[in-house]
């Protein structure tokens, strides 16, 4: 029987796993919810991470630091209320954010508007490497006891492309992608030898993970947020320098992309990437039809569809999950079980319980 770390390696690198793992990424508001329905906690109160709850196969282990050119303790407050608090970070944008429950920020202004800006404020603060940037206690914690316990690990974070839209904000994006593409080329090719530099620092200090996470989301519901053509020139041949540096020391990658990646997914192969996550359905994304057609070049991670959890249908979500593993078992799939979205707090504690007890009886191959 294989270990979780050998199921997920020998998934991501389409060798024959004697199951299909599983992971999956909850809300903290979906958690503090689900204490009230029976979840369990800590000694100092907090919800266990769903890493050991739920027995899932892949650990968060770090990776993320801090990516923003002007590095600062804290964030600047613009204005703030009872119920959400707008800050300027670091790129000089300014977010409008919950303070009470977790969302995605409101883009309300952005400074770093021209490549002038760039080149006078911002550019030079990321040429040198800076361990002030790291957060080497999360490795340093996690990933010898997640190793111990016999576990996939992971190192994530963003890159160029969700950079870009959280500090030039996405009309400033889209039009220069039209207008100044060299200031796009340069932006990226910073960027990219900075987060190359710091991610050999945090591996040399801490160790190589089994495999990597890229968090860049390509699309929304029913389309990519540029065509093919202008990301297959001003993004991905970034993408695919990184991994190829990850390729370098022997660790898969795993793309994760929200929306419609249909478009994409040529692109997503000749970057090299391993494999494929989350497979949005509710984006316009077929788990399956994906899987049939690119099964020979991608693994893949996710798929179900994360409104039937929220139906509260017993009946439907074991019909959902069985339909979605079956589906990949007959495409010959290097399948991970996941939801094809984050898990938010219109789902119960015990219909998620309910989804991995059918997952645990299909997942042997």
């Amino acid at each position: 029987m294989q270990s979780p770390s050998e199921v997920i390696n020998n998934t991501l690198r389409r060798k024959k796993a004697d199951r299909i793992g599983c992971m999956d990424s909850i809300w903290g508001d979906t958690l503090t919810k689900w204490v009230t329905q029976g979840y369990p906690t800590n000694a100092d109160g907090k919800p266990i991470d769903p890493v050991d709850q739920f027995k899932f196969d892949i650990a968060p282990c770090g990776g993320w630091f801090n990516i923003l050119p002007i590095r600062m303790k804290e964030d600047e407050v613009v204005q703030e209320t009872d119920e959400w608090v707008i800050k300027r970070n670091g790129a000089g944008a300014s977010l409008k954010w919950w303070k009470n429950k977790s969302g995605t920020p409101e883009h309300v202004d952005f400074r770093m508007t021209s490549r002038e800006i760039w080149d006078r404020d911002y550019r030079s603060h990321l040429l040198q490497l800076d361990e002030q940037r790291m957060a080497f206690d999360w490795s340093t914690r996690e990933l010898p006891k997640r190793r111990q316990q016999g576990l996939a690990t992971q190192y994530g974070n963003i890159f160029v492309w969700e950079n870009m839209r959280q500090s030039l904000g996405d009309i400033c994006l889209y039009e220069s992608m039209l207008l100044d593409p060299e200031w796009i080329h340069d932006y990226n090719r910073v960027y990219t030898d900075f987060f190359k530099k710091h991610y050999q620092l945090l591996f040399d200090r801490c160790g190589l993970p089994d495999h990597m996470w890229m968090y860049e989301d390509l699309g929304y519901k029913g389309s990519l947020f540029c065509s093919p053509d202008m990301y297959e020139r001003l993004i991905f041949p970034y993408f695919r320098e990184l991994v190829e540096f990850f390729h370098a020391k022997d660790l898969p990658v795993v793309l994760h992309t929200c929306g419609l990646v249909g478009p994409a997914l040529d692109l997503i192969v000749g970057a090299g990437f391993d494999a494929l996550n989350p497979m949005e359905v509710k984006a316009g994304n077929d788990p399956v039809d994906i899987a049939r057609r690119y099964g020979d070049k991608l693994a893949f991670v996710g798929g179900l569809d994360e409104r039937v959890l929220e139906s509260h249908d017993r009946g439907q979500i074991k019909s959902e999950v069985e339909r979605l593993i079956k589906g990949m078992k007959d495409a010959g799939a290097s399948f991970i079980f996941a939801s094809d979205h984050s898990i938010s707090t219109n789902v119960d504690y015990q219909d998620f319980q309910y989804m991995l007890e059918v997952y645990r009886e299909n997942m042997a191959l």
